[in-house]
């Protein structure tokens, strides 16, 4: 049987019929291309533009170094902006020089922070650091003043993200600590400053400290030994988080343990329920309390990937069907998506790209335009394609229509699933889905659609476990996929 023969099952009367009819969308069409060919760096983690009208960008490499080079795309060298290898940890796989944040006043005061491992003791140290006086390029390794530590029981789960909010405060992103499970059980001890979203006041310094705690958190001034740095918790591995410049909303990738990963929009004071849930199910326990958590406005399985990687909301104008969605990727599988969030329901969850590549970070410019980060030591950028091609970029629409990604697949009980169809040529199109037993459950009216990627969701709520038939057709030609509900 190839791809595109309809699988032929006895035809009998309908056994479900869609209340309303069923139609593709316009999908966005774009392809990956190097953003600087002539620049390779090693394990980039992190990518921050100084908004200082110099037009300069910074990539952060997980070892302890920080290199500069001007926002061109024909760029050849890169600068070493700042060297701390010797202070940094990075012998783990989650260790090293993790972030990089800009003062929002950078271009008056130089001052900028970094969050990375050290050993003995372990820890995580978010330090400032100030440009030397005469050399932009070039930071003074000697101004390091320590601003906070944070005691790391293992070498894993450091999270390492920081990023100044609206507000004008400082955001770090902690993880649990480490190991499997949260077995120390930071993500819901408040008592701690792991497993949470920190939020500091760097301009003010207060009760010895080198940092003040603003006092709009949740818990400042608290009498039960609550940290008072912690804006939100119950976070197992917010490896990447973002702050939307129109909205203000944070967005956090939560990195999952062994079967679910989450997105967050982070609110103060809200737990997110590690190590109580995972993404929206009970971890270790079936019959979880869940009183006062906060659920994942999207979570996928680890048939899409095994660890997530989050980004921005795009507000470029480079690719402008993508403005106000949110992009983000599996650091393992090499997938990207796109997702809308509105009116508090995901409206739109698109996969963009199936690449290659071990996808580390994003990064945005002065114009907001989105970088993607690859382990490979190559940083990218979207380009608008007409083909469609809904893959790696190299890969040529079909020749014929098929339908290109059902995605999640299985499909959890009382969820819906995406279809996703390329299309080298106009087409008219028609998709339905039948049971094992032949039986026509629903079907869309024939319609004409033209080059590109197109998709459509399908509410599969009313469909018990089991296997289904979807086919796509177009005239003669089909293509069929296997759907599971389980």
């Amino acid at each position: 049987m190839n791809r595109y023969t309809i699988i032929l099952l006895p035809l009998v009367a309908v056994f479900l019929v869609s209340s309303s009819p069923f139609s593709f969308s316009q999908g966005v069409s774009v392809e990956l291309v190097q953003a600087f060919p002539g620049l390779r760096f090693t394990r980039p983690v992190d990518f921050q533009s100084p908004r200082d009208g110099t037009s300069r960008l910074f990539v952060v490499e997980q070892a302890g170094k920080i290199l500069v080079f001007p926002n061109n795309p024909d760029a050849s060298t890169a600068k070493v902006f700042l060297d701390i290898q010797q202070r940094v940890n990075s012998r783990g796989n989650e260790e090293g020089l993790l972030g990089l944040a800009f003062h929002p006043r950078f271009a008056e005061n130089k001052m900028f922070f970094v969050n990375y491992t050290a050993s003995n003791p372990k820890r995580t140290v978010v330090s400032r650091f100030r440009v030397s006086g005469n050399d932009p390029d070039q930071a003074d390794p000697a101004s390091e003043e320590v601003i906070i530590t944070i005691p790391q029981p293992y070498s894993n789960h450091n999270g390492g993200q920081i990023q100044f909010g609206p507000d004008g405060f400082l955001y770090i992103g902690m993880g649990d600590g480490g190991s499997g499970g949260d077995p120390q059980g930071h993500g819901q001890n408040r008592k701690t400053l792991l497993g949470a979203m920190l939020r500091i006041d760097v301009d003010r310094k207060a009760s010895g400290l080198n940092y003040a705690v603003p006092p709009s958190n949740p818990y400042a001034g608290n009498a039960e030994g609550r940290r008072e740095e912690i804006f939100a918790y119950g976070l197992r591995n917010p490896w990447r988080f973002s702050f939307d410049p129109v909205t203000g909303v944070l967005w956090c990738a939560d990195v999952g343990q062994n079967k679910i990963e989450e997105i967050d929009i982070i609110e103060k004071g809200k737990n997110y329920g590690w190590n109580i849930m995972e993404g929206n199910s009970c971890y270790g326990n079936p019959g979880c309390d869940t009183t006062g958590l906060t659920p994942p406005i999207k979570e996928y399985t680890h048939t899409l990937g095994r660890s997530i990687t989050g980004g921005y909301v795009y507000r470029g104008a480079a690719v402008p069907e993508l403005n106000g969605a949110y992009i983000y990727a599996d650091f393992v599988s090499g997938r990207l998506w796109s997702l809308r969030y509105e009116n508090g329901k995901v409206t739109e969850d698109e996969q963009l790209l199936n690449t290659p590549f071990n996808i580390s970070s994003f990064g945005v410019d002065e114009n907001n335009e989105l970088y993607i980060l690859a382990f490979n030591g190559r940083i990218y950028r979207f380009k608008p394609t007409t083909t469609g091609v809904e893959g790696r970029s190299s890969l040529p629409a079909p020749s014929k229509p098929e339908i290109s990604a059902v995605f999640p697949n299985p499909v959890a009980g009382g969820k819906g699933f995406e279809v996703v169809v390329r299309l080298k040529e106009t087409e008219t199109l028609r998709l339905e889905l039948r049971d094992t037993l032949g039986r026509r459950l629903f079907r869309t009216p024939a319609r004409e659609y033209h080059p590109g990627t197109h998709r459509t969701r399908i509410p599969a709520s009313h469909l018990p476990r089991g296997t289904y038939f979807l086919t796509l057709s177009s005239g003669a030609d089909a293509s069929t996929r296997i759907v599971r509900m389980q």
